[in-house]
């Protein structure tokens, strides 16, 4: 069946102050800890803005993290809806190979709801102990870690938990979430492409899920439907009903994350989200009859959430509209770009110096990121080819002009798409920053030709150890 499309429209059709989506622009804009990536914002069920700031695209797949658990979350409800899981039955009956094994009445009494809303009695987080303790099952692992406190009194946030519902969901279907939910959820959408990193054999659950910003959209736009997309329901309403609500009380850091949590969605101070590290974000406004879907690469995730409700929300209920101004709306968001660094197009100041120039890190070894072992700087054309190799690996950027250098990826070198951008601060100086443009990630690369040495940080450090070539979507 031919999915429903979201029909585009313009701010103003649709009761949206433009100049309000552009006081938002100049907000984030200026915000040190705040580069957003891709922005998709519905009303009324029509798509009033779909933006991604070059070198990122529109229909390039991003890296969610824990928003990944929102649509785990999908999947647990339809498994819910047709017989496969029981909210009320506890985790162990799924994996009666391992009731022998787990012998705690606290452990034995985490039911499946408990997985959904975080309170698995749980005082932190049991992910990596329940690797340690089984890294061929965490499942099994996960049992095996006795809750503190007894399950459904207190939420405490849990990557093991996600993994776990997800589990039960792939155990009962034999196959993993994305096949799942293909034909259940990401056809009916619309959505072609969804990856999902794995472990253990399984899609991740917790974290690892890449779709493109139109796609968190679409399943935001589903939950403000109560599951209907069209003519069908795609989700039952009683449980997009019970997502949404507030299951367990919480006390983050941040008062978005001190308003409770329903099944593996966060409440806010307006409407509910899905959401993950670096500011991706699936917001759903039910009393404006809106959504609103952020990609991002932003430390400062409180701040972005406080710019939406400053500058967002009045739009929705303007004083009065200006639809001449939503032509200087289109013409800026055509035009977005990520931030160039202060170096960008900064030419060599002696080009033979640094012909097959070669760097290592100093201090032997490069902290922030220690796979990367060695800098090359090679004259090429009018331009120059940087190369960042690490143990088996390298990747080949191009450096020249004064904006950033897209590189798509490469399946025999394992190139992942990215983008560079820089320049010499002075002689003996080259500085430059490398995005990956399937994640949040921007790395920073500072040469230095007196010493023969380089330094490099993330301005969003990616979560886990790895190689650089590995900061991409998995292959479908």
């Amino acid at each position: 069946m031919t999915p429903n499309p979201l029909p585009a429209s313009s701010p103003a059709q649709q009761g949206v102050a433009a100049a309000g989506l552009q006081s938002f622009l100049d907000t984030v804009g200026k915000a040190p800890g705040i580069e957003l990536h891709g922005l998709v914002v519905l009303r009324h069920g029509h798509v009033i803005v779909d933006a991604a700031w070059h070198p990122y695209r529109r229909d390039r797949v991003h890296q969610l993290y824990s928003l990944s658990k929102s649509f785990t979350g999908a999947a647990a409800g339809l498994a819910v809806a047709e017989g496969l899981l029981d909210l009320d039955a506890p985790v162990v009956s799924y994996c009666p190979e391992f009731a022998a094994d787990v012998a705690d009445g606290g452990s034995r009494s985490i039911l499946v709801r408990h997985l959904a809303s975080m309170t698995t009695g749980h005082t932190g987080d049991t992910w990596t102990r329940a690797v340690v303790t089984d890294p061929a099952e965490p499942v099994r692992g996960f049992l095996l870690q006795p809750p503190q406190r007894p399950p459904g009194s207190a939420f405490s946030y849990q990557q093991a938990a996600s993994y776990v519902l997800a589990a039960l969901v792939q155990r009962a279907t034999g196959g993993p979430l994305t096949d799942y939910l293909r034909p259940r959820l990401f056809d009916p959408l619309g959505i072609e492409d969804a990856r999902w990193e794995r472990y253990a054999g399984r899609d991740l659950g917790f974290s690892g899920l890449y779709l493109t910003t139109g796609a968190v959209a679409r399943l935001g736009q589903l939950h403000l439907r109560r599951g209907r997309w069209g003519e069908r329901t795609l989700l039952p309403p009683e449980w997009v009903d019970e997502a949404a609500r507030t299951q367990a009380r919480t006390s983050g850091n941040g008062p978005d994350w001190q308003r409770g949590y329903g099944f593996q969605f966060w409440q806010s101070r307006f409407g509910y989200r899905g959401d993950g590290t670096y500011g991706q974000f699936c917001l759903v406004l039910p009393e404006q009859d809106a959504v609103v879907a952020i990609t991002a690469g932003a430390t400062d995730m409180q701040g972005l959430l406080d710019a939406v409700w400053a500058h967002l929300l009045p739009a929705f209920a303007p004083r009065s509209l200006d639809a001449g101004a939503d032509d200087a709306l289109g013409a800026r968001l055509a035009t977005l770009e990520l931030p160039l660094p202060p170096t960008a197009g900064a030419p060599c100041p002696a080009p033979e110096s640094w012909a097959d120039a070669t760097f290592t890190a100093a201090g032997r070894v490069c902290q922030p990121q220690p796979s990367l072992r060695r800098v090359t700087v090679t004259a090429q054309g009018d331009g120059w080819r940087v190369t960042l190799a690490e143990p088996s690996s390298r990747l080949d950027l191009t450096l020249g002009g004064g904006g950033w250098t897209t590189i798509e990826a490469d399946a025999a070198s394992r190139t992942p798409p990215c983008a560079v951008s820089g320049g010499w601060t002075g002689p003996e100086t080259l500085a430059f920053d490398v995005v990956f443009l399937e994640t949040p990630h921007r790395l920073a690369v500072t040469c230095s030709l007196r010493n023969r040495t380089f330094q490099a940080h993330w301005h969003t450090p990616p979560l886990g150890t790895g190689l650089l070539r590995d900061l991409r979507a998995p292959d479908t």
